[in-house]
């Protein structure tokens, strides 16, 4: 008998969902996998609940079929590489199983749908342990309009003139509970699918980019490509963490 240790590795799927919630880090993670060269450009694709904003975001006419919609998603999604990548924020989640599951009305599941759709695919879902740092640092960007810099320090994404941030604990708490939501319901999705997703967490990605990226890029069954260096900065500074000191001695969280 053969090493039982030894599994065949899994074949190269035809796209990738990152599932994730906000302030997890998948900008960062996307612009590695964007980076890499082999792992297509995954983006927001279907970021907004309206077919509308999906057209806009995605440069359509305002007429474009549903269909035409998707395939120019995988087109841009795919860039000069075989996989299509996207990423899916919870929050945007069921509309876009819903507009899945209209498409491809003889799957009975959403998974069935997305295969249907887009060919096999892997999930990875991306979170972040700590929630109450994930909800200070949702807060802090919503008051200061600063979601993302590059990794020179120059701003990647500004959505508001800069405000003098102000500890808000009611904020935190009302995003502590959106996202440990938005986590409760990836895991009942994942359960009741019978998927199991790539489970990657911030801290690790934050200390370890190019491991993360490896990780990845070996479950994909990708080649590891060139090196690739961070495109993000991390945004958390002394502030945030004297909000999230100050909000777990409040709330004992």
């Amino acid at each position: 008998m053969g090493d039982p240790s030894w599994k065949t590795p899994m074949p190269t799927p035809n796209a990738y969902i990152l599932c994730t919630s906000p302030r997890s880090g998948s900008t960062l993670l996307c612009a590695l996998l964007r980076d890499s060269g082999v792992a297509g450009h995954p983006k927001s694709y279907f970021h907004q609940p309206d077919l509308a904003k999906w057209r806009a975001g995605l440069d359509l006419a305002l007429d474009t079929p549903r269909p035409d919609i998707f395939a120019e998603a995988i087109a841009q999604g795919r860039g000069d590489t075989d996989i299509f990548g996207l990423r899916l924020q919870r929050h945007s989640a069921p509309f876009f199983f819903d507009q899945v599951r209209d498409a491809h009305q003889n799957a009975t599941t959403d998974k069935a749908a997305v295969e249907a759709q887009f060919g096999p695919t892997r999930y990875i879902h991306l979170h972040r342990k700590d929630k109450v740092a994930q909800a200070v640092s949702l807060v802090r960007a919503s008051q200061s309009g600063l979601w993302h810099r590059n990794a020179d320090g120059s701003e990647l994404e500004r959505t508001a003139p800069p405000q003098t941030p102000q500890y808000d604990h009611t904020a935190i708490a009302q995003e502590l509970e959106t996202v440990t939501n938005y986590d409760t319901a990836w895991e009942d999705w994942f359960k009741a699918q019978g998927i199991a997703p790539l489970r990657l967490d911030y801290d690790t990605l934050s200390a370890d980019p190019s491991g993360t990226l490896e990780q990845i890029l070996k479950d994909l069954n990708l080649p590891q490509g060139a090196p690739v260096q961070p495109a993000v900065s991390k945004l958390s500074d002394d502030i945030s963490a004297d909000w999230i000191t100050r909000f777990k001695s409040e709330t004992d969280a």
